[in-house]
């Protein structure tokens, strides 16, 4: 791969989202031309102009290019995907393309694992069963004591976490001080045995569902991973577990979820994405009982794009320098 000098090359820089916090701001840019005066830094703020500026890029950082604009690129050496979710890359002109590709894994496991840990609160503690109560203005102490699913602590219980790599890991550290057991599960069954008790490969998951009190999925998202959870994988578990989706909702059989919330088959679940997003005000997952929904925000804080930026201009570092790459992504897994 032909690395680049700082005056010789271009970065392009397009982030745009209908949430503004994923919109790349133009402190991003400011941050990377005061590092290199001589390098050609563009910031877009929106798609206008992306056709004609990536013509000539040496790097570009973004969410995605379009099959047509990437064979455009004819310069382009290295993509930097300012997600950690990188399944809209993996078409397959870019797959044959020599590009390399780079992704901000890591960056969000403070947020998420903050956002996993109050949800496994929430949930032990009934907190959604306590609004609901409030609303009726309804002291319910008696009505959550004889609820099918009493109120209980974290101490004692056990944790599955599907996918085991930033945020899966920042989980582990949360919760093993609350006395929580962890389990993990990744794809080849390796893995920081430090933090968990035990780690299985995917192959293997059936084992590790039926012993949940908490399943959390933080799967990358890749045709293998699709529909990963869905009626079996419900069926395991014990009718007291909780299940929990901050990945990507395309890895949930979203039918069979709601299936299994339905006939009680699970205690409760919480999703931070869904199939389709924005979700849609007739989705039946708005009044499934028992269902918990946050608008994917568990990535979100202040320091999102002061981090971005620090790992960025850590990655042109190693670039200029003829370094191996931060969070390098393997094309043929996917991640």
């Amino acid at each position: 791969m032909d690395r680049t000098r700082p005056a010789e090359t271009k970065l392009v820089i397009c982030v745009r989202f209908r949430f503004s916090v994923w919109t790349a701001p133009p402190e991003l840019a400011g941050r990377i031309r005061e590092r290199w005066p001589e390098m050609r830094v563009v910031h877009l703020p929106d798609y206008n102009g992306l056709d004609e500026e990536v013509t000539d890029a040496d790097i570009f950082a973004g969410f995605l290019l379009r099959a047509e604009q990437l064979m455009a690129a004819r310069k382009l050496k290295w993509v930097h995907c300012t997600a950690a979710a990188v399944s809209q890359w993996m078409y397959p002109e870019f797959r044959r393309s020599g590009v390399a590709l780079t992704n901000a894994s890591g960056i969000h496991a403070i947020p998420m694992s903050e956002h996993i840990l109050g949800t496994l609160v929430a949930l032990a503690r009934r907190f959604p069963d306590c609004y609901g109560y409030q609303q009726k203005g309804h002291w319910a102490s008696q009505d959550l004591w004889e609820a099918p699913i009493r109120p209980r602590e974290l101490h004692g219980q056990t944790l599955v976490c599907i996918g085991f790599g930033a945020v899966g890991r920042a989980v582990a550290k949360a919760v093993r001080p609350l006395g929580m057991r962890v389990i993990g599960v990744t794809r080849s069954g390796q893995g920081d045995s430090a933090l968990a008790e035990k780690i299985l490969p995917v192959a293997k998951m059936a084992e590790a569902l039926p012993q949940a009190d908490f399943v959390v999925l933080a799967a990358p998202e890749t045709p293998e991973t699709n529909h990963m959870i869905g009626a079996g994988e419900f069926a395991r578990m014990k009718p007291s577990a909780y299940f929990i989706n901050v990945a990507r909702g395309a890895l949930v059989d979203e039918p069979a979820l709601i299936a299994a919330l339905e006939r009680r088959a699970i205690a409760g679940a919480a999703l931070d994405v869904t199939t389709e997003e924005p979700l849609p005000p007739e989705s039946p997952l708005w009044k499934t009982e028992n269902l918990f929904i946050t608008p994917h925000v568990s990535a979100v804080s202040d320091p999102l794009w002061e981090r971005q930026a620090d790992m960025l201009i850590e990655n042109l570092e190693r670039w200029f320098s003829g370094g191996e790459l931060v969070n390098r992504v393997d094309l043929a897994r996917g991640y």
